[in-house]
């Protein structure tokens, strides 16, 4: 187990150290996750130099995610006895080695081997639920803010990343650009993987809160995992489709490819925005579920109206919504989990509910690539993952309205056994 120190004794020094620990993290989560971006950006280059369907690097794409969730798990758990610093540090290796190799591919399975194994099973695995869940240990009063800030990660690097690749790809080509990569990613992430190495101040001993006690008596904390596992599948393909192949589309329907990469820079920009600030506010005012039923919605409509919009003044609007719904939704299902459940494990379940995220990742990144190689365009994919929205939606829904009934039903049952105290 790893070793942890009562919050009554914190010092000052220590609370100063959780915001390093909070730093490290989103710059952690920011450079790891160019891993995903740098093969966005080189689908269509990788597909035309190497006489490729781009099936192929969609492919190779999804088995990231693929392998990322299932790392997860692992790595969730390792993390809740080991604590953060060995996962980092591994993921840190692996996802700067497996860039650099990129450089070297020539058939489909190298890539896929480097992007399932190396950057996604022992690679990304390292990211987002550990860093996430890890975060949560060191701000156990401000966790909205703290999560959305580390989650917002991933969207600053959607930001970011695409158009410094896009930039290398045209200037000096994808292997080279990958190949620096690689390099940036050693250089930068292997060091910092030793801020995490000093315990976490927060001890996981606590009284069930009242959510996690009207969680339990509405929904069995079993019931409650399969549901979230279901639930972000359906998130996860919606939200994985303009990721992987925003550029691709804006390309298809005529637009230049620093057009497609700028698309994208918007969209993961508003998807930071509302991480970061917009996470821990609703989280405050409505809780986490209600929250993330609303980030859904608005990712759900406006997937919809991408096949629709034709302008790049309504693809750049469309996508600066969608990134406002899409950066809140992944952030909220480990404040979800520590709301609702037991700290201890924290991390095993999160990277548990992560994994079938990522399935529903594969699935919507293999969807929009099956998509354009059979129908030309990526509308029946678009719609289709709208349907999946939809029922995450729903699911979400059934939750709230369970548990808002058995927090009403516990209120009345205290009032009247209050009553009745009184009476006597």
């Amino acid at each position: 187990m790893v070793p942890v120190q009562p919050t009554a004794g914190r010092t000052s020094a220590e609370g100063l150290y959780r915001y390093i620990v909070l730093a490290t993290s989103l710059v952690m989560m920011v450079s790891g996750t160019g891993s995903v971006y740098l093969l966005v950006s080189a689908l269509k280059p990788i597909s035309a130099e190497l006489d490729w369907p781009r099936t192929v690097p969609s492919v190779a794409y999804a088995l990231q995610y693929l392998g990322g969730g299932i790392g997860g798990i692992v790595m969730g758990y390792w993390m809740d006895r080991a604590g953060m610093a060995k996962p980092a540090l591994l993921g840190a290796v692996m996802i700067g080695t497996g860039a650099c190799l990129t450089y070297y591919v020539q058939a489909p399975w190298h890539l896929f081997a480097i992007y399932g194994i190396m950057m996604g099973l022992v690679g990304r695995a390292t990211l987002f639920a550990p860093l996430m869940v890890n975060i949560t240990h060191w701000f156990e009063h401000r966790r909205g803010m703290a999560v959305g800030i580390v989650g917002s990660g991933q969207a600053i690097a959607g930001a970011m990343w695409p158009a410094v690749f896009q930039y290398g790809i045209s200037t000096v080509g994808w292997r080279e650009t990958a190949l620096a990569y690689g390099i940036f990613v050693l250089c930068l992430m292997v060091p910092l993987s030793a801020v995490f190495a000093r315990p976490r101040p927060l001890s996981q001993a606590r009284q069930a809160s009242v959510a996690e006690r009207a969680a339990t008596a509405a929904v069995s904390p079993k019931l409650m995992m399969q549901l979230l596992c279901v639930a972000i599948i359906g998130c996860c393909v919606a939200m994985s489709l303009p990721l992987a192949h925003l550029m691709s589309h804006a390309s298809d329907i005529g637009f230049e490819p620093i057009d497609g990469a700028r698309l994208l820079a918007v969209m993961l920009l508003c998807a930071a925005i509302s991480s970061m600030f917009g996470l821990g506010a609703l989280t405050h005012r409505f809780g986490p579920l209600k929250a993330l039923l609303l980030f859904s919605c608005v990712q759900a409509a406006m997937l919809g109206f991408f096949p629709l919009a034709s302008s790049l003044t309504g693809l750049y609007i469309t996508a600066a919504i969608f990134g406002l719904g899409y950066g809140g939704i992944l952030p909220s299902y480990p404040v979800i989990i520590r709301a609702y459940m037991p700290a201890q494990g924290s991390g095993a379940r999160t990277g548990l509910v992560v994994f079938f995220g990522t399935v529903g990742m594969a699935i919507g990144s293999g969807l929009g690539g099956v998509s354009i190689d059979l129908s030309g365009s990526y509308t029946p994919a678009f719609f289709t993952g709208v349907v999946f929205n939809v029922a995450n939606i729903v699911i979400i829904s059934w939750l709230i309205l369970r548990l808002g009934r058995e927090q009403r039903e516990s209120r009345l049952r205290a009032q009247v056994l209050k009553s009745a105290e009184s009476s006597t």
